[in-house]
């Protein structure tokens, strides 16, 4: 299938409910749950939509948990507003990851919602695919902590033909996001193949959209970095195993290899199948699978003589380093009794973060959807427990960093490095 190729159906279908619901307000939670105070005239409310089930959830609850510990440390409040925080999944159990109905669901529920102000999703670039066009007829401010396929923003190589046009109805953009995009991520990604001797990459992608824009930059940017890649398939990711793939990159002569792709589209088979035929191997990922529901054998993972050989890069950096990670770290384990948490509970806090901010410094008018997202797209320079980054007239952030992570012996991702790749195409 061609990356988010459920995209245009389900937005368009959800755009013609949207017309028809108007903007009457919704007060249902869905599929997650609601925290804060009873709407109100003086209330607002901030939704998350992320996959609270499946191999995401291992990096998605620690990220809610950081949304609500900078709500609580607000008090509940931006600036003058009370604020209502509606999380909502965007996974369903039966799928084991994020589900195109239950996303389109998600985004009408927030369109809809007369007191939505912001909305902070999704984890998956292919989720929002289906959810920009929703909220953008909505005029809803988004911002995601995670995506970073290039199409959703650019027309930059590794996006595809109509984007991101086709994901903005109206004309105006309302989808900004806080890690940087994968043109970015692929730059580092090669650097660390460089750097650890790969000659021969065979790189396989599960077809979505982060998934195969990221294979493809790849592809565009090798030359850069003095990799050869020897082959890009896409792969089913429903497959019982993939040991007829492994076969081909045994012929291929390919000495790492590169999974594009999330955990639960076949990554653990793959890459079990593909260390199976290439025992010398070294396997390489990007952010999509560089968590412990891969890594870790016993959450479902890879086993511990594959691990050893995994490295992976996510836009997540030493979290002690970053200006509020000390902080951020303390504050966290006093709330959740965990002291060491995914990387990205601090992109979850820091896009609540950035939500609470714009809403307060719009005074009286923090409960306007409009000025809230003109707000987001004139923000520079701002100060952030991530550091001090802004947007770019795309949505795109300044942040330019990407972090390197090794498995270490139980099967945890361990920071390892940052790179801060300085030749990308576009």
């Amino acid at each position: 299938m061609k990356k988010g190729n459920l995209a245009p159906a389900l937005a368009v279908a959800a755009i013609a409910a949207l017309a028809v619901a108007g903007c009457s307000s919704s007060s249902s939670t869905g599929s997650g749950s609601t925290t804060g105070t009873t709407a109100s005239g003086n209330t607002v409310d901030v939704y998350s939509s992320l996959p609270m089930v499946g191999s995401s959830s291992a990096q998605t609850i620690p990220m809610v948990n950081g949304i609500k510990l900078a709500l609580s440390q607000a008090g509940g409040m931006a600036g003058k507003f009370h604020v209502r925080y509606i999380e909502l999944n965007d996974a369903t159990a039966a799928a084991g990851k994020w589900d195109p109905s239950q996303t389109q669901a998600n985004a009408r529920e927030a369109a809809t919602d007369k007191n939505a102000v912001y909305y902070i999703g999704e984890f998956n670039s292919g989720a929002s695919e289906v959810s920009i066009p929703i909220l953008n007829q909505g005029g809803l401010a988004q911002v995601s902590p995670a995506n970073t396929y290039v199409g959703l923003t650019t027309s930059l190589p590794g996006s595809a033909p109509g984007e991101p046009a086709k994901y903005y109805p109206t004309g105006t953009r309302n989808y900004l996001r806080i890690v940087p995009i994968d043109s970015i991520q692929a730059a580092s990604d090669l650097m660390v193949m460089h750097q650890a001797g790969c000659t021969k990459v065979a790189v396989a992608n599960d077809k979505e959209a982060y998934g195969a824009g990221l294979a493809q930059l790849l592809g565009l940017e090798k030359s850069y970095y003095g990799v050869n890649i020897v082959s890009n398939t896409g792969i089913d990711p429903t497959a019982a195993n993939f040991r007829s793939y492994a076969a081909t990159t045994k012929t291929e002569g390919a000495n790492c290899f590169f999974f594009a792709g999330i955990v639960s589209n076949g990554a653990v088979q793959i890459t079990k199948d593909v260390a199976a035929a290439l025992p010398a191997a070294k396997i390489f990922g990007g952010d999509g699978i560089c968590t412990s529901s891969f890594t870790q054998a016993s959450q479902g993972g890879v086993p511990a003589s594959i691990a050893s050989r995994i490295e992976c890069t996510v836009a997540t950096q030493n979290l002690p380093s970053y200006p509020g990670g000390k902080r951020f770290l303390s504050a966290y384990k006093s709330a959740y009794k965990v002291t060491d948490p995914d990387p990205y509970a601090i992109y979850g806090y820091g896009a609540m973060q950035l939500g609470l901010s714009t809403i307060a410094k719009l005074g009286a008018n923090g409960d306007n959807k409009a000025d809230v997202l003109k707000a987001l797209f004139a923000t520079r320079d701002t100060q952030s427990v991530l550091g001090t980054f802004g947007f770019n007239k795309d949505g795109d952030t300044t942040l330019k960093s990407y972090g390197v992570y090794k498995i270490a012996t139980d099967g945890v991702p361990v920071f390892f490095e940052t790179l801060t790749p300085t030749k990308t195409v576009g």
